[in-house]
């Protein structure tokens, strides 16, 4: 013991072996409060906090805490207030009753759930017809009887999607999206499982593929990989594409539309409910707007947005296939001595080899719109080309009908179109050293059409028999 002055008084400082001053402080997980071991549990997965049950009486206790279940039940299966009044249950049975039921598809299920309601829900306001159409989910019986049948297996992603909803019936429109021109027309359905078996393909060059939608109208579908085999990536999904330069049948080129069903069911969804896609007629029209893409001239107001057609395009030969809708609108606020007549089109369109193009012609798809405050005048039309990618800018030239002699020139903003990623054939690239993935071709040519000239709009009516020009 040592003895110091301190103060005006004395005092004793003792020293204890380090052994002893650890027993001093031990504690008992009993013997802490209740509030901030809650708040370390809500930081835990569901896993964690099972374990943690495991550990004490106290931990088992506290693990049941309704709210941290709550926290999870929104989390992982998007559980409301009113799903638990529904069912008078504990948040932890609630979580316990999901997970039995789709404990296998918990890393997919709520961000394909969401995208599912989020769809739902839009087109409950736009094409209200078109949820009819939507089919109960699968079973897991339904799946896995599915699985015995093809002889492979499902992702999870997709079993899962499934189990929300089996696809739809075989109906116009489709739920995954149209096209249309003068002369061509294309919707795709979102095909059910049963259906979707019935098309598994095990030919040479398709070995392994699942198809996941189909047009009626083109036998066009998207398909799905199932293995990764022939060059392609399991959960990949792609138009197939055959090689028109090849001999052999097999070699079948791929447009990549997605790299797992997740990806792809999702980024449709958020362009379809971000309106990215315009309704056109209680469809879904796969057009792709970018908002950068409006020019203004004055009171009038240009807009364009594009879309590639896989069905009218290949890759060997290089024929891309694009169509773009444009949009044209004069201001509800101008003055009505500002009323004018479209006369002409000028287009500028540059490939990606560095090309130009000018083509110079009368009105737009055979019309000469006059355009007045609030009126908005849409058309559509169409362009090939052999490079991956273009873009194409111009004007319209309008004159004044208080005044002929008036001619002014309306701004087209450039717009690019680019060619979705592709893969070639295993045939071919068995004979190529280079990348399944291609980059562009160098191809000095640009294969346009007369853009506009014939190319109006046709859009079905929904039952797919009285088609209505637009």
């Amino acid at each position: 013991m040592m003895m110091r002055m301190s103060g005006g008084g004395v005092c004793c400082d003792r020293e204890y072996p380090a052994s002893k001053m650890a027993a001093s402080m031990e504690f008992s997980l009993e013997d802490l409060p209740s509030d901030p071991l809650l708040l370390i549990l809500s930081f835990l997965d569901f896993r964690d906090l099972i374990s943690c049950s495991y550990v004490s009486r106290r931990l088992h206790g506290l693990s049941g805490h309704n709210p941290l279940w709550k926290g999870l039940c929104q989390k992982y299966w998007l559980l409301s207030e009113s799903n638990k009044t529904q069912k008078s249950q504990s948040w932890k049975d609630l979580f316990q009753e999901f997970y039995g039921n789709m404990g296998r598809y918990i890393d997919h299920y709520s961000t394909l759930k969401k995208a599912w309601d989020q769809l739902k829900t839009y087109l409950s306001q736009k094409c209200p017809r078109m949820i009819t159409s939507l089919k109960e989910g699968a079973s897991e019986e339904d799946l896995d009887a599915v699985e015995a049948q093809i002889g492979c297996k499902l992702p999870n992603d997709y079993r899962c999607s499934f189990r929300i909803h089996n696809g739809q019936k075989l109906v116009v429109p489709g739920l995954m999206g149209s096209m249309a021109l003068s002369n061509h027309y294309r919707s795709e359905d979102l095909l059910d499982i049963e259906t979707a078996a019935g098309g598994f393909q095990q030919r040479k060059g398709m070995r392994q593929c699942l198809p996941l939608t189909f047009c009626f109208h083109t036998g066009l579908s998207q398909y799905m990989a199932l293995d990764s085999v022939e060059g392609r990536s399991r959960g990949e999904i792609f138009y197939q594409c055959p090689d028109q330069m090849a001999q052999d049948p097999s070699a079948i080129d791929m447009f990549i539309t997605g790299s797992s069903f997740t990806e792809w069911f999702t980024s449709y969804v958020h362009n379809v409910v971000t309106e990215e896609y315009p309704i056109i007629r209680d469809q879904i029209f796969r057009y792709i707007h970018d908002k950068d893409c409006v020019a203004t001239t004055g009171d009038i107001k240009v807009s364009v947005s594009t879309s590639f057609l896989p069905e009218l395009s290949s890759v060997h030969p290089p024929h891309f296939f694009f169509t773009y809708r444009i949009r044209i609108e004069m201001a509800k606020n101008a003055h009505p001595e500002n009323i004018c007549q479209l006369d002409t089109r000028y287009w500028k369109i540059t490939n990606a080899n560095g090309n130009v193009e000018e083509v110079r012609g009368p009105g737009v798809v055979g019309e000469f719109p006059v355009m007045s405050p609030g009126k908005v005048h849409e058309y559509a039309s169409c362009t090939t080309f052999s490079t991956t990618s273009e873009h194409m800018e111009g004007h319209y030239t309008f004159h004044r009908l208080k005044n002929k002699e008036e001619e002014f020139n309306v701004t087209i903003p450039r717009f690019h179109m680019v060619c979705p990623p592709f893969r070639v054939s295993a045939v071919r690239a068995q004979g190529s050293s280079g990348s399944l993935l291609r980059p562009p071709f160098e191809e000095n040519s640009s294969d346009t059409d007369d853009f506009e000239e014939g190319q109006g709009l046709n859009i079905p009516a929904p039952s797919g028999r009285c088609p209505r020009h637009i």
